[in-house]
């Protein structure tokens, strides 16, 4: 296939389409609110409401003007040069991770580690699942621990009489907590698995460097948030005995860990891990009543939302480039951490592997400031769409404000920043 050139002019238009679909994330809240007073055009304000459908409507609208532009057959090719596999990864993990197997395994498991704790019932319970549910992203990957930690916190914490800020401190810490828990390992955090093949990063180098500052992070942030509704976590109600007890056999269990390991295991390879989501359908409909709901909408559109992102992001090379490669590594930190939030971290560090003949320490600063800046906002880390997906109903007007959102992820992300910054190794 012949290489595609595309004009300056059309990536400067791609360039405010983009501007325009972060704008219009951080703008969801209101047409969730004309969907309200203006009930006759409902639908049209709900689908632009819907976060996870903005960069798949905005990436459309590209396509659409280059193909006005160069013609369709410019427009196809450069869909068809995008790699679409993180986003059919994450529709997968999502769906499996979320199946009623997995979470009440996962839900028992939490339970059970939570009673070791000098806590009331339900404060440990958070305090657990806010600190090691997100740590298990370096282990069965950044996704399936976001649908995890989402799906079990709203089960027992996030729901709609929960106070708004108990919500949003919740969600900033859930976010951010993720987004630098799953760098314990070189293959689970979408950052990082987008330059350790190409820098030689293995697991020592993750745990010597990064992992265990993370690990101090993740808990520091996870024991404020508890201590700060540590009242209201006393109200919630006890646990029962039955959670930590599993009611579905633990040989379906064992077959759901089957087919999630092997998606993770193969999260490279698109063919063998649809071979594997296909089987899981297959045992799920065989086996149904041991099943709840299949998250296959929510997966979906989550899909939607990281495929518009890499037809986006792939037209943003000219002025993001540039940009990384003219800083020092501490600019490059705090700058990495700031352009997080309005692009994908993982774009960012594989645009930033692109740059030759960089130090160890521009290598560190680009990828710790990726990962701390992920909590930011929705669009800042793949696997946030999905825990914005799971979480949204609990909030009024089933839409999460994103200047709540920032605002609430903020603290955590500055505890985040001083781990990497200020601790040694």
């Amino acid at each position: 296939m012949a290489e595609l050139i595309i004009p300056r002019s059309t990536e400067i238009m791609a360039a405010v389409i983009f501007a325009l679909a972060v704008i219009h994330t951080f703008s969801t809240a209101y047409f969730e609110h004309l969907a309200r007073i203006q009930p006759a055009h409902a639908g049209l304000w709900h689908l632009l409401g819907e976060v996870e459908a903005v960069f798949g409507f905005w990436a459309m609208v590209l396509l659409v003007f280059m193909a006005f532009q160069l013609g369709s057959n410019t427009s196809m090719h450069y869909l068809e040069s995008r790699n679409f596999t993180e986003p059919a990864f994450v529709f997968v993990i999502m769906v499996i991770a979320a199946s009623r197997p997995i979470i009440d395994f996962a839900g028992a498991l939490l339970v059970g580690i939570s009673r070791v704790l000098p806590l009331p019932a339900p404060t440990a319970y958070y305090l657990t699942v806010l600190s090691l549910g997100p740590l298990l992203g370096s282990f069965i990957t950044e996704p399936a621990a976001m649908t995890l930690s989402a799906l079990l916190l709203r089960e027992r914490f996030v729901n709609k009489n929960a106070p708004n800020a108990f919500k949003y401190a919740t969600l900033g810490v859930l976010f951010v907590n993720v987004s630098i828990g799953g760098v314990l390992t070189p293959f689970a955090a979408p950052p990082v698995l987008m330059v350790a093949g190409t820098w030689g990063w293995d697991m020592a180098f993750m745990l010597t460097h990064f992992g265990w500052k993370a690990a101090i992070a993740v808990f520091i942030n996870a024991a404020v948030v508890t201590f700060l509704f540590r009242d209201y976590l006393k109200g919630v109600k006890t646990m029962s005995d039955a959670l930590a007890r599993l009611d579905v056999p633990a040989w379906v269990v064992a077959v759901h860990l089957v087919f999630l390991t092997g998606v993770v295991v193969f999260n490279h390879h698109p063919i063998v891990f649809a071979a594997f989501f296909l089987f899981f359908l297959g045992f799920t409909e065989a086996y149904h009543k041991y099943q709840s709901r299949l998250l296959i909408r929510e997966g979906l559109m989550v899909a939607f939302f990281l495929a518009g992102l890499v037809v986006l992001g792939g037209l943003q090379k000219w002025w993001l480039q540039p940009a990384l490669e003219g800083m020092s590594p501490a600019v490059l930190y705090w700058g990495a951490t700031a352009l997080t939030a309005i692009t994908d971290n993982a774009a960012l560090t594989y645009l930033g592997s692109l740059v030759e003949g960089v130090t160890d320490e521009y290598k560190y600063a680009l990828v710790a400031g990726a990962v701390t800046g992920g909590g930011l906002t929705v669009i800042a880390n793949a696997p946030n769409p999905a825990g914005f997906a799971i979480l949204k109903g609990s909030f009024d007007d089933g839409a999460i404000n994103p200047v709540g959102l920032f605002t609430a992820a903020f603290g955590p992300t500055l505890v985040a920043a001083a781990a990497f910054m200020l601790l040694p190794g």
